[in-house]
Order: structure tokens, then sequence, then C-alpha cells
């Protein structure tokens, strides 16, 4: 998977490419000259006394250096810049792909699990991307090269490399097959941490209203050792390779200038030889070394690669039309033919059967007990969800052919959990209509009951939202939720359980601002309160997916023993209606 994202996101940039594979192997064949030049200089130049021979040849050495450095100053310069480029592709790409997700995938792999791939996996990638664009010319060039050259000085201590690069090689394998699993487990454990982090810092309320902090410190405390643990186990590995590679290299050194001075001593050698020798071993050793830091890298890199391949490679149980309907042949039509919705595995449906026509001016309300499948029923019509039975139409059209800029452009959504994106008052609200005015947004504002508490923000329309909302109530964020949908002036409503978080006043006024409002419109509402749906012009009592009731408030509370029994729990009886 790794190489596969790399092949695929690095495609665009084969000319930098091209550059750093050109620039890296000048690079290393100048370095690899270096250690010639000056072993000749010690043989020709130190050993005889002749100064003018030094200095030539010094001047040459100086010339291959600064082309050395230069090259290898460029290539990593082009490397910073592919691999940045590379990270900022991936990123996009995983962002797009969930941004494309229905509610199930983004349910079946859970939000801190998605923000890990995004951001601490895909720098992962990036920069085991880095590494390979500024040591994958270089390592076997350098190793190929050295051994080349090395044998090319003294052909009698070339056995020493035969028995050194091998021990290397097994060793650093060794140390990686134990590396990658505990770096597979390390991913995982680091998505749970995140996980309960998040939960406790989104329901921080909750946990100090119920004094579970010692609770949830010991659920943290307990992710937090177990990612510490394998990480230690990881690290452990990791810190061996480094010494194990320095050993065998120092090993290596006394093995050469011990024989390499027997050689020298019976005169088969010089000792520029055996200094331009030693080097090369060097260079051959350190490519190794390079080698072993890339591998480092690669075994976290390629599961990091894994997950975001799983991102990439998941289709969205709701997929685009391949001949989207644009236009449409009526206005705020919505209609529920025999709808189904069974979610994958799942013992039965969440919704069955279900069956509703609702047109311009009419109000329908669904209510129910919790579990009953309300949210998920509002949830099809922008195809948040998709059904697996029947179908749902909007002006006519199954939402499963139409454009989902058409589809979206006739619907106005408040959903059941307010959310407010950080910016200020009018940045939310224009997510509704981006070129909506200040009078409009004021009298969407003005109708959602939210104008008195915004003119008193210390900015009014540009007071700073933070994220989430969370500087603002409850009852605040559903009334700005909703001069949100108001603003767009959509042809469909959908209000999924947002009058909930206001008082019963705030809510009478509000219903009363929005009939004129929504006359011309069509207006689906998911309650829990009886008060905010008893004038709904048809009421649909949902029970386990299943429709058991519709009609009127008088004609349900007169009939339908469900609805009633929802009623009397909230202590409305047909007097106290009346």
């Amino acid at each position: 998977m790794l190489l596969r994202l790399m092949r695929t996101h690095l495609r665009p940039y084969r000319t930098w490419l091209v550059a750093i594979v050109a620039l890296q192997f000048t690079a290393t064949v100048a370095m690899l000259f270096l250690p010639s030049l000056n072993a000749d200089i010690i043989d020709k130049g130190v050993v005889p006394g002749d100064t003018g021979y030094v200095i030539r040849h010094g001047g040459v050495m100086l010339l291959v250096s600064m082309v050395q450095a230069a090259c290898s100053i460029t290539a990593a310069w082009f490397a910073a810049r592919t691999a940045m480029a590379f990270g900022r592709d991936l990123r996009a790409a995983v962002f797009g792909r969930v941004g494309g997700f229905s509610g199930r995938e983004v349910m079946s792999y859970g939000a801190p699990s998605l923000i890990t791939r995004a951001t601490n996996d895909v720098q992962q990638v990036q920069m085991v991307t880095l590494m390979t664009c500024t040591m994958a010319v270089t390592i076997p060039i350098m190793m190929v090269g050295g051994i080349i050259m090395a044998m090319r000085e003294d052909f009698g201590l070339s056995w020493l490399i035969v028995a050194v690069v091998p021990v290397l090689f097994v060793a650093i394998g060794l140390v990686v097959t134990q590396m990658v699993p505990s770096f597979r487990l390390v991913q995982t454990r680091l998505d749970g941490v995140n996980r309960i982090l998040r939960e406790q810092i989104t329901g921080i309320r909750v946990v100090r209203a119920f004094v579970r902090e010692p609770l949830e410190s010991r659920r943290f405390a307990e992710a937090n050792d177990g990612l510490t643990e394998v990480s230690l186990r990881a690290g452990r590995w990791m810190a061996t390779m480094f010494p194990l590679v320095m050993l065998i290299a120092n090993v290596a050194s006394i093995g050469v200038i011990w024989f390499g001075a027997h050689r020298i001593e019976a005169g088969q050698m010089e000792v520029g030889a055996l200094t331009a020798f030693l080097s090369y071993l060097m260079q051959i050793l350190m490519s190794v070394m390079m080698g072993t830091f890339l591998l480092m890298m690669i075994p976290r890199s390629a599961v990091c690669a894994d997950r975001i391949g799983e991102v990439l490679d998941t289709d969205t149980s709701v997929t685009a039309p391949v001949a989207p309907v644009t236009t449409l042949p009526y206005a705020g039509h919505l209609d529920f033919e025999g709808v189904e919705l069974t979610y994958p595995g799942a013992a039965q449906p969440v919704l069955r059967e279900v069956t509703f026509s609702a047109r311009p001016g009419q109000t329908i309300a669904v209510v129910g007990s919790t579990g009953a499948g309300k949210t998920t029923l509002v949830n099809l019509v922008p195809r948040l969800l998709d059904v697996t039975a029947g179908r749902v139409l909007v002006d006519g059209v199954d939402v499963r052919d139409l454009d989902a800029e058409v589809l979206w452009s006739r619907l106005g959504l408040v959903p059941q959990r307010a959310f407010l994106f950080s910016g200020t008052v009018a940045s939310n609200l224009r997510y509704g209509k981006a070129d909506a005015t200040d009078e409009e947004l004021w009298e969407a504002l003005e109708i959602a009951q939210a104008a008195d508490f915004v003119r008193e923000m210390p900015g009014g329309l540009e007071s700073p939202i933070a994220q989430g909302g969370t500087n603002v109530s409850g009852g605040q964020r559903q009334r700005l939720a909703i001069a949100r949908a108001l603003v767009r002036r959509p042809e469909i409503y959908l209000f999924d359980d947002a009058f909930s978080a206001l008082d019963l006043a705030t809510d009478a006024r509000l219903r009363a601002a929005l009939a004129p409002e929504t006359r011309e419109a069509t207006v689906v509402i998911v309650a829990q309160r009886i008060a905010t749906i008893r004038d709904a012009d048809e009421i649909l009592v949902l029970e386990d997916g299943l429709v058991v009731g519709r009609g009127t408030h008088a004609e349900l509370m007169a009939g339908n023993p469900t609805y009633r029994e929802i009623a009397a729990s909230q202590g409305v009886d047909e007097e106290a209606v009346a």
C-alpha cells in the first residue's frame, strides 16, 4: 500500500523526482571519488614530499567537494518540496474521501480514527517519502560504488567487506521483523487514546456533574499506559538498531587497520590505499546505516499507509447517480414510498414500510420513542443514508437520481445536534446562503427568536463563535441553526428535534413566527414534545421503525394508544389540549 500511495500521488512530480535522482547520483559519485583523490595525495604527494602535486590535486579535491555539497543541498530542497506536496495531496485525498462518506461509513471508522488517519498517519507516510527521496538513490550507489572502489584500492582486503555486509543485513532484518507488529499496535492504541480523550473533552461537564473524574482518569491511564507499553517495545527495538550497526562498523574498522597494517609491512599496500579503503568501508557502512534509518521508518509508515489505504479504498454507500437529474417537475414535494433501511449485519430494519407524502404548505410531524427511527427517517431525505428498499422522492424524482447540489439546494436541515463552526455569527448563518445580506441575516434571526441575544453580543453579527458553538448555550445554538436554515429559504424544511433545548414560551413564539415564513414550503418536524407538533397537518407515530399511527393530534388522541401514551407521559390530555 505504501508503494501504491507513492506511485499514485508522486506521479505529478515526476520532473522533480528526475532532478532529485540526477542530483543525488552526481553528489554520490563525487563523494566516492574523494577517498581515491585523498589516497593519491598521500601516496604521490605527501610521502615523496611533492608540494605541487598536493596543491594541484588538493584543488581538484576541493572542487569535487563543492560539487558534492551543491548537488546534495539542491537535491534536499527538491526532496522537501516533493514530500510536502505529496503530503498535501494525500491529506486532500483522505479529506475528500471522508467528505463523501455517508453516516454509515463515518460510524464504522469513528471520528477519532479518521482524524488520526488524516493527520498523524499522513505525516508518517510524508516523512518516509522525504527520506526515500533523499536516500533512495544515495544508498545503493554508495554501497555498490564503495565496494567497487574499495576493491580497486586493494583486492586483498575485500574479504572483510564480504564478511561484514551480510552480517549487517541479517542483524537489521531480525530487528525490523520485530518492529513491524509493534508499530501496527502503536497506531491502534493511538486511536484508542484519541477516542477516550475526545470523549472526555466533549463530555467534560457530564463527567464533572456525575463526579466521574476518577473513573475517567483510570480509563485514560489504562489507554495511555497501553500506548506507552507498546511504544516502549517498538522504541527498544529501534534503539537496538544503531548500536548494533555501530558495533559491527567499529569491529570491521579494527579488522581493516589490523590486516592492512600487515599488508603495508609486507609491501603489498600503500598507506594512502589503506586510508582510502577505510574510508570506503565507512561509506559502505554509512549507506547501510542510512538504509537502517529508512527501514526503521518504513514499518510504521507501511502500517499508516495501510490505514490510509483503507479509507481511500472504502466506497461510500451513497453513490452519485450516473446520469444525475437537474430539472425537477415540482417544487416542495416530498414522498416516501415503502421505505426500508437495514444496516449491514443488523437483525432487523431500522425503518420498515414507511409511506407518506408532504406538499407545499403542509407540516408533517414525526413522533415516537427513543430509537424508533425518527432521525434516520430525516437523514434519508438529504441522502446522509440511502434506503435499502422503497424510494424517497423530492419533487417527483428519486433522491438517488438527483444531482447532489440540486437536492441540497431544495432542503433546509436543522440537525438534532445543532453544530456551529468556528467563525462569527454571520459566517455561520451564511452557510445557508453565501451571498446573504445583513438584512436577510437579521430577518432570519428575528424569526428564529435569536436576534435579541445576538444584539447583546459585543460584535453583533461579527461576534465570534467557538468551535462547535461552545461559547453559546444549547438553546442559542439551536436558534442559530434554525436561522441558518431560514436564510436559505428552501422548499423543504427538515427540523430534527430542533426545538428540544427551547423553553415552552420560546418554542411557541418561534413556531408562531415560522408559520407565515414556511406557508409555501413543506415542513417535516421530528419532535419529542407533543406541544411542538400538535398543530401539524399530519402526525406520524413511529414505533420500532414502523408507522403505527397517522393523523391529526385529535385523531391520534382518540384512536392511537402509542400516541396517547406519549402524550400522557408529558401530562397532555384531551381536555388540556382543547
